[in-house]
């Protein structure tokens, strides 16, 4: 993709060689907002990356020998698998400690992580639904209302600091921005004053080095509606 992270092609990689690898093995489908905050993260730390690409509809066989769940995304470090994207991000933050992306206090890294889980609730949620091919259209459209709702009401936190509740970029943003970015793909348009609320932030995150290093070439391309406005 950039520096640090390239594709590597799934025909040449074996069990045997997955085992010796020098280098981390990321599966991550480019559609997947999941998989994208988890490439945000390895790009925030400029982590030395093959990022094998993959289709959540269409899970590669290497996976199943590795993920008992067969899914995506997954991380593979030497012996160590990881199939949890949250798990992932803390792992990375803790393996490479620079930039610090959790806060050091215990009290300030509970109410990130607490953060986290309400954007997973109130949020990733409703993105999963939309984005759902098995989701009806009445399902699509309460998920849209419920989504757009919640972003109205929580849209003058992005005006209060540099960050999403913090002076620094942290692993919410990492769960935030995937989302952000997706919202004219996912048919959401906030009201004027609510997206004012957010434009600095989405300008200041999505223009970071690691962000723009993190995108697939989906997201690129769904992308020229920010780079149009910017």
């Amino acid at each position: 993709m950039s520096k640090g992270i390239d594709c590597v092609s799934l025909k040449d990689l074996t069990m045997s060689m997955v085992a010796k690898r020098s280098t981390m093995l990321f599966f991550s489908d480019g559609e997947d907002h999941y998989c994208h905050r988890v490439r945000i993260v390895l790009a925030e730390k400029g982590v030395n990356v093959d990022v094998v690409e993959a289709s959540i509809h269409d899970v590669p066989e290497e996976i199943s020998e590795l993920n008992p769940y067969n899914s995506l995304p997954t991380l593979v470090d030497r012996e160590l698998v990881l199939y949890e994207p949250g798990v992932m991000m803390e792992y990375l933050d803790e393996r490479f400690p620079h930039p610090p992306l959790l806060p050091v206090y215990p009290v300030a890294r509970a109410q990130n992580r607490i953060w986290s889980y309400r954007i997973q609730r109130d949020w990733s949620i409703h993105v999963d639904r939309i984005l759902s091919s098995d989701a009806s259209l009445d399902e699509v459209e309460q998920s849209r209302k419920a989504l757009t709702d919640s972003l109205i009401a929580v849209s003058p936190i992005f005006a209060e600091k540099p960050f999403f509740m913090s002076d620094e970029f942290s692993l919410v943003d990492c769960c935030v921005a995937p989302i952000l970015w997706r919202l004219p793909r996912l048919g959401i348009e906030l009201p004027e004053k609510q997206a004012k609320y957010l434009s600095k932030y989405t300008s200041r995150v999505f223009a970071k080095d690691s962000f723009q290093v993190s995108l697939s070439d989906y997201e690129k391309e769904i992308g020229h509606f920010h780079m149009s406005t910017a």
